[in-house]
C-alpha cells in the first residue's frame, strides 16, 4: 500500500524513515478524505509516545496522492528475520524480548494507543539487543488483510476474534498477539497455521496446542499456561494489561532479567548476499590507516564499536603510535586492560632509559605499527609475556560448547566470526567474551573458560 524511504532531515541532522502512503490503494467504499484524517490521527496518537522502546514518530504529511509519516530511523533486523532463519532463542532472550514488548505495549496502553498490529515483522533486535516495536498506531490503515467490506484487519495468525467477530476492540486485542509472539518464540512455529480461513476458523473456535509439546518441544512447560490465557477467545479471559502479561513471565522465569538480549545476530553480516559495508574514514593526515586499523582492533575487543570513533579522534591529535596509544588507554578504565591494550599496540619491549627512541613498533601479528621514531621519556618497562600456542581445533569446539551453554545456538556463528588464523585459546575465547552482549553472562562466561582480564 505504500514505501518506506530512508531519508535525512537538514534542519536537526539525523536520518528519518519516510513512510508514504498512497490513497488510491484504498477500497473504493473509503473517501480518500476520510482515509487521510484517520491516519492523521493516529500519526498524532504515536506522536505523543516517548518510548525507549517504540520506533518514534517525528512528523505527518500529506499531497493529493498520497499521505506520509516521517519517523526514527532504526538500525537493526526484524524478529521474523529471525525467525526466517529458524533463530532458536534461549530462554533468557524469549523472557527478554517479551519483557522489552509488554512494556512497550503497557506504555502505550495507558497513554490510549492501540497498536492493532503487533508481530514479529514489527519487532526490530537492535544491534544492542534492546527492540524496538514499529509502525505504532498506525497498523489498522497498513495492515495487509481486508474483509470485503473495507474494513482494515491486521496479520492473520495474529489477529483477535474479536475482530473477525466485528465486535468492539480494546487494548487486548495486543495481549492477544504478543500471546502468539511468546508461542513462535518457544516452539518456532506458529499456534495458528494455513489458508487465511483455516487461520480465522482455529482461532475463532480451537484451542492452540501448549507450545512445549509441539515444534521444538523445548522443557519450558511453565509458560505454557502463560501462553494459554493470552489466547483466550474471550476477551475477558486474557490478561488484563500488558503489566500482568509480563509479571506473570517473569515470575516463572525465577531469574535476574537480562538487560538485553544475549544472542543478537546482525543477519546482514552474516548474509553472503548482503550489500558491502560502506569504507571506512579515511584516516587523518599523516597517518597509515593499516597502522590505526591494528590499534582500532585491540581497542574494539575492550571497548566494542565505540573504539572505531575514538581512534579517529584521538588520531587527529596526535601525530606518533606512542602519544595516541597512552591518550587511548587514559579512557579505558580497568588497569588490566589498559595495560593489555599498551602491551599489545607498542609490542613487547625491552626495558629501556627514559628518553630512549623507539621504532618499529610491534601488533599481537608482529606486524610494523609505525616506523617513525618515537620518543618515550619516562616510559615505563613492560613485561614482555610468553606466546601461546594457537588454538587447535579442539579448543574451537571446546569454546563452542562452552558459549552454547551460556548463548545457545547462536554460539557458532559467534565463533566463526571471531576466529582468526594464530590466535592463541585464551585470546581465541575472550574475543568470544567480548561478543556477550550482557554483562553477566559474560562475566559468568570468563569466569568458567578459566580466563582472566
Amino acid at each position: 500500500m505504500g514505501v518506506v524511504y530512508r531519508g535525512y532531515d537538514p534542519n536537526i541532522r539525523r536520518p528519518v524513515a519516510i513512510k508514504t502512503i498512497a490513497k488510491d490503494l484504498f477500497d473504493v467504499q473509503l473517501n480518500p478524505e476520510d482515509v487521510a484524517a484517520r491516519f492523521r490521527r493516529e500519526a498524532q496518537a504515536a506522536g505523543n509516545l516517548n518510548h525507549h522502546g517504540i520506533v518514534s514518530v517525528y512528523e505527518y504529511g500529506e499531497t493529493d496522492e498520497y499521505a506520509f509519516i516521517a519517523m526514527e530511523c532504526v538500525e537493526g533486523t526484524s524478529l521474523r528475520e529471525y525467525f526466517a532463519q529458524k533463530t532458536q532463542f534461549p530462554e533468557c532472550d524469549v523472557v527478554s524480548i517479551m519483557a522489552q514488548l509488554l512494556d512497550a505495549l503497557d506504555y502505550a496502553h495507558e497513554h490510549e494507543v492501540v497498536h492493532r498490529d503487533v508481530k514479529p515483522a514489527n519487532i526490530i533486535i537492535m544491534r544492542n539487543g534492546r527492540i524496538k516495536l514499529a509502525d505504532f498506531g498506525i497498523a489498522r490503515l497498513e495492515a495487509s488483510d481486508r474483509t470485503q467490506t473495507g474494513l482494515i484487519m491486521g496479520t492473520p495468525g495474529y489477529i483477535a476474534p474479536e475482530y473477525y467477530f466485528a465486535m468492539p476492540i480494546d487494548h487486548r486485542v495486543d495481549i492477544f498477539a504478543a500471546g502468539v509472539v511468546l508461542y513462535e518464540l518457544l516452539c518456532g512455529e506458529s499456534p495458528f497455521r494455513g489458508s487465511p480461513e483455516a487461520v480465522m476458523r482455529a482461532v475463532c473456535y480451537e484451542d492452540a496446542a501448549p507450545p512445549s509439546t509441539v515444534g521444538l518441544r523445548r522443557p519450558l512447560g511453565q509458560y505454557d499456561a502463560i501462553v494459554a490465557r493470552a489466547l483466550q477467545r474471550k476477551v475477558e479471559d486474557r490478561f488484563p494489561s500488558a503489566a500482568s502479561f509480563r509479571q506473570a513471565v517473569l515470575a516463572e522465569y525465577r531469574h535476574v532479567l537480562p538487560d538485553s538480549i544475549t544472542s543478537t545476530i546482525v543477519l546482514s553480516e552474516s548474509d553472503p548476499a548482503a550489500p558491502p559495508a560502506p569504507p571506512l574514514t579515511p584516516p587523518p593526515t599523516g597517518w597509515d590507516a593499516a597502522v590505526l586499523a591494528r590499534v582500532r582492533g585491540e581497542l574494539t575487543q575492550i571497548l566494542g564499536p565505540i573504539a572505531k570513533i575514538m581512534v579517529q579522534r584521538a588520531a587527529q591529535q596526535h601525530k606518533n603510535l606512542r602519544s595516541l596509544v597512552l591518550a587511548l588507554a587514559q579512557q579505558i578504565p580497568s588497569p588490566v586492560d589498559r595495560e593489555a591494550f599498551q602491551r599489545e599496540t607498542l609490542g613487547p619491549e625491552v626495558s629501556l632509559p627514559p628518553a630512549t627512541l623507539r621504532t618499529a613498533r610491534t601488533s599481537r601479528s608482529g606486524a610494523p605499527m609505525n616506523g617513525a621514531p618515537v620518543s618515550d621519556p619516562g616510559m615505563m618497562p613492560v613485561v614482555t609475556r610468553t606466546r601461546e600456542r594457537p588454538a587447535t581445533e579442539q579448543d574451537v569446539a571446546e569454546l563452542v560448547r562452552t558459549l552454547t551453554t551460556h548463548i545457545g545456538p547462536v554460539a557458532r556463528v559467534i565463533v566463526k566470526r571471531v576466529q582468526t588464523d594464530g590466535l592463541s585459546r585464551s585470546d581465541l575465547f575472550m574475543k568470544a567474551a567480548q561478543a556477550i552482549d550482557s554483562e553477566a553472562i559474560r562475566d559468568r562466561f570468563i569466569k568458567e573458560s578459566g580466563l582472566h582480564r
